[in-house]
């Protein structure tokens, strides 16, 4: 099974809003991801239809940060998105009356969602402006080695 990027690709597009480019076209945000153009507008449109960016068509248009960087926890894009798979380990229905089976499909869906709900836990309290910060304290670090 193959990862979901989808959330880690919108938090990138963000920061970038956020901090460096106030208004960015589809087409140049594809060329950071290396993804097409119609993708962007297909993954923005959830973070648009919450609130947090805007779109705006023609000449000097793009997506564009409406919310601060302050104001949205990773569990706010998350959800935006759909709320992607967290975790690509499934039970196994191979066998659905073996009672060994269930034993291990209760135990594994018992761990997976405890774990869920920690991570869940955990993207609510980091705002977009706090690896926003960690970014800049790293790029501060090359500019500036040793202070």
């Amino acid at each position: 099974m193959r990862g979901d990027s989808r959330l880690s690709r919108m938090l990138h597009v963000l920061i970038h809003l956020g901090r460096h480019s106030p208004v960015m076209t589809s087409e140049a945000i594809a060329a950071i991801l290396t993804t097409n153009p119609v993708v962007v507008r297909r993954t923005m449109a959830g973070l648009r239809d919450r609130g947090y960016v805007q779109s705006e068509k023609g000449h000097g248009g793009g997506w564009s940060l409406v919310v601060p960087l302050e104001q949205i926890s990773l569990l706010d894009v998350y959800e935006a998105l759909d709320r992607p798979p967290m975790f690509c380990l499934v039970p196994s229905d191979d066998h659905a009356e073996c009672l060994v089976e269930k034993a291990v499909n209760a135990a594994l869906e018992q761990t997976r969602m405890e774990a869920e709900a920690l991570m869940l836990q955990r993207f609510g309290a980091i705002r977009l402006s706090d690896i926003a910060s960690d970014f800049e304290q790293r790029m501060s670090a090359l500019v500036h080695p040793g202070h």
